[in-house]
This record gives structure tokens, sequence and C-alpha cells, in this order.
């Protein structure tokens, strides 16, 4: 397990009964990459998530962790009492000790400081999903793991969260798992695409992946062109440690 690396699974699998819901899954996920877990439903996104995440044991397989990471999830649904009124400040630290100084913190990198003592019942969709983004990033993770997070958000807001997301991944150097169904934007926002259904399909940068057989047979080829519509334009590339290396001095360094 390389230094920069967070998490590593090796040939992992799930297995229910006597059948599989997913197996032979490798891949990793280091400092500063944003990886995608694509695929249809029941492809077995959702149960890779949960092996990364210590949720479930592999059947068969490892799963390896870089001692002391510190993981963040933003679950795809969460049960909520919303008949009772509960402030955006005290749901922030619902899921740990965290202070009024770092919640403050992580609602200002997502844009939404404004909501500390707003009630949660009154947040639109895109404004509950920044305030989610900011309770995994309150902790300062090594890891954030996000399942569908754009979901309930119109276009304009899922573009707008992606870029966030992406923002959040440079200034934390943190390492993204995202897990979603809108294949033109997350791809593209991604450094790592690993395409399931029930094993690991195809594997690459988003355009490997979106140009391969496996991919255009799940997807239908229609859908591969629309890929660079919304493709993630970087300045800068990533070190070893996850640090960000600004493209335009590393052209200088090169050029003197």
């Amino acid at each position: 397990m390389l230094d920069n690396t967070l998490v590593e699974l090796i040939d992992a699998g799930i297995k229910r009964d006597s059948r599989w819901l997913v197996r032979g899954v490798s891949f990793n996920v280091d400092k500063g990459q944003i990886v995608t877990l694509i695929g249809p439903n029941g492809s077995g996104k959702s149960t890779t998530a949960q092996m990364l995440l210590g949720v479930l044991k592999p059947d068969e397989g490892i799963v390896k962790k870089r001692p002391k990471t510190v993981i963040s999830y933003l679950p795809q649904k969460l049960s909520i009492d919303w008949t009772l009124p509960i402030r955006v400040e005290h749901f922030m630290k619902m899921t740990g000790k965290v202070s009024n100084e770092d919640v403050r913190s992580a609602l200002v990198s997502t844009g939404v400081e404004h909501l500390f003592g707003a009630d949660l019942r009154i947040l639109s969709g895109g404004e509950f999903q920044r305030v989610m983004i900011a309770r995994a990033i309150a902790r300062k993770p090594d890891l954030i793991v996000l399942d569908e997070p754009v979901q309930g958000v119109d276009f304009k807001g899922m573009l707008e969260l992606y870029e966030l997301i992406n923002r959040l991944r440079d200034e934390l150097s943190c390492g993204v798992v995202l897990i979603s169904h809108d294949l033109h934007i997350v791809m593209a926002s991604s450094d790592n695409v690993i395409c399931l259904n029930g094993h690991v399909c195809c594997s690459g940068t988003p355009k490997l992946v979106s140009e391969s057989e496996e991919y255009l047979a799940l997807f239908g080829r229609q859908v591969a062109p629309g890929l660079a519509l919304y493709e993630h334009k970087h300045d800068h590339t990533h070190g070893t440690d996850g640090s960000l290396i600004d493209d335009n001095e590393k052209s200088s360094s090169v050029a003197g």
C-alpha cells in the first residue's frame, strides 16, 4: 500500500446466501483523488462503498485502510423526523463532537454560513445538500464518501455542487468517492471511474471508460458524446502527498 493511498480494495467481494452481490473488486483511493463508482441499479455500488467504509467485511479479498484515516460519509437517504424543529447548528453536531468554530468554517466552505441558525425544514434541496457536505467536512476528513450527493437538486445546482466537491478536494487535499447516476457530469468531474455490474466491468479515466465496450453495452452509445460538455478543467496537478502543484509554475520551472 503506497503512502499516498487512503483505502485499497483487493479482489473484494460480498456474498449473500449463494449469490455474490459484488465480486473481484480492486481499486484504491489516493489523497487528492476523486474516484466515482457508476453502474446500473443492483450493480454493487453501495455494497462496494460499505466495504470501503468498513461497514461490511468482505467474504473474499481484503480491504486495506491507512492507519488513523478519518472517513466522512454522506448517505443517500437520511432518517430525520421532519416534524421536529432542528437547527442547522445542532444537525451539524449529530455525528460527533464538533466545535462551533469548525461548524461555521465548514458552512463557510460550502457557501451556506448564513444558515447556521436556520431551521433544517426550511432549506431548499440545494441548501440541504450543501449543509450535508459541510457536516461531512467539519471533522476534517482524509476521505469523503458521497452517495448520490446531488439528489433533489436542479441541473444548475448539480453543476455547482460538483464544482464545490472539486474545490473542497483541492482545499482539503482529501480523497473523494462519489456514487452517482448522473453520468455526464459526475464522470467528467472524476479522476478515476469504476464501472460496476456485479464486478468491475471497466475502470480508468472518464475518457477511457466512456469509450470502452463494456461501458457502452451498459449505458448505450448515445451517452458517451455528452461527457465532454461538462468536463472539469484543471490548472493544476496533485503531488504524491495530495498537495496542489500549479501547472503554470510547473511549466515555468521546466522552461527555466
